[in-house]
């Protein structure tokens, strides 16, 4: 229970709030918090005029704990870690909830470099990642074609994790909001403006990028401009792994799907607009036929741009929000937000029902970019 308020479960009186959880933003991470707190017998309002159309809607779905293991982010790396150790059973549990599949595939990732420097730049990282006990492995020119035939006789060299799966974010966001519904969470079309519109014991902020302009945390738009592609008569792509690449200096990734699309992208672009450019698109398809070259015959079926919600230090906002009892944020996801959506969910959700925050939450609090020395709190209110 939140310390000083009243049990949420076993029949104690509620209060006069109309909910005991509004969730501000539908995508993945607030559709599958309110599906956990619906479990637990709260009474939950869902907030968001268009569930489905931010970040998610161009995500490529990428599990990826390992290949976005990236220097100095030790901390971010144990949370996509911990979260991609979660993603089987709650895959599992998700797909029955729902009543539908969503995309979940297993075969792993293999990571590639085209060119000479593109392998002694992948090696450096793929060195770090396995420093820290990562499963990621090195491969030949000739085991990479064992695995992917498709792949072009040019790349020089890779490494395969195992571990780093995918999930199709559309359809994820439509079973996450399925379950969610099924037990017993509402939806709400109504924008919301400023938290004081919300009327609930615990509002969760989980808005992307709108959650600055609701919280005044700093969360910044990052644009992404992502490709789609579908094979000649919708047959399954030529090969079944994610492909990540570097393709004369360009990175890229590929990643299939057993309908015939081809997911290709992305830029990472300091702009808040969503205007898809000529030369994305021209850099993304040479970087991607360059990797694997069957693809310049596939049809190319949308060009879409979306915007990340970053922050100063990459990685993302969880926990009570300084100076707003009741209040909690989720966002700031960044490129992560598929990854972390099982942890983020069982975190914030523990966090609601009794007001004790995990230790996973402690680097990631709210309060971390205010000035002065950061005090942990176990509870809140």
């Amino acid at each position: 229970m939140l310390r000083g308020g009243p049990s949420y479960t076993g029949g104690v009186n509620r209060g006069p709030f109309l909910a005991d959880v509004a969730v501000v933003g539908a995508g993945p991470v607030g559709a599958a918090i309110a599906w956990r707190c619906a479990q637990r017998g709260l009474r939950v309002v869902v907030h968001d005029p268009a569930p489905g159309s931010g970040a998610s809607r161009v995500a490529a779905g990428m599990l990826a704990p390992v290949a976005e293991a990236y220097f100095g982010e030790h901390e971010l790396t144990g949370l996509l870690t911990a979260s991609a150790a979660r993603w089987p059973g709650f895959a599992a549990e998700l797909a029955e909830a729902a009543g539908m599949p969503f995309g979940h595939r297993t075969e792993g990732t293999l990571v590639v470099g085209l060119t000479a420097d593109d392998l002694a730049e992948a090696r450096r990282l793929w060195s770090y990642q396995q420093e820290l006990g990562l499963p990621i492995t090195m491969l030949r020119p000739s085991q990479l074609r064992d695995r992917e035939p498709a792949l072009a006789p040019r790349v020089r060299g890779g490494a395969v994790a195992p571990g780093d799966h995918q999930v199709d974010p559309r359809r994820l966001v439509t079973a996450l909001r399925t379950a969610a519904e099924r037990a017993g969470a509402r939806w709400s079309p109504a924008a919301v403006g400023a938290l004081g519109e919300v009327d609930a014991r615990v509002t969760v902020v989980a808005a992307g990028c709108g959650a600055a302009a609701l919280t005044g945390l700093p969360v910044r738009p990052v644009k992404g401009q992502v490709l789609r592609l579908r094979a000649p008569g919708r047959a399954a792509p030529g090969f079944r792994h994610v492909i990540r690449g570097y393709a004369d200096g360009e990175p890229v990734y590929l990643v299939p799907r057993t309908d015939g699309e081809v997911v290709v992208g992305a830029t990472v672009e300091e702009r808040a607009d969503t205007e898809v450019t000529a030369g994305a698109v021209l850099r993304l398809l040479r970087a991607a036929v360059d990797l694997v070259p069957e693809l310049a015959e596939y049809d190319l079926v949308e060009a879409a741009a979306g915007l990340r919600p970053g922050t100063p230090d990459n990685a993302p906002i969880l926990g009570p929000l300084p100076g707003r009892p009741g209040v909690l944020a989720a966002t700031g996801h960044h490129r992560h937000g598929i990854v972390l959506t099982p942890l983020t969910a069982d975190l914030i959700t523990q966090l609601v029902v009794t007001g004790v925050a995990d230790p996973l939450l402690a680097p990631f609090a709210p309060d971390r970019f205010t000035a002065g020395p950061r005090t942990q709190e176990k509870t809140w209110n």
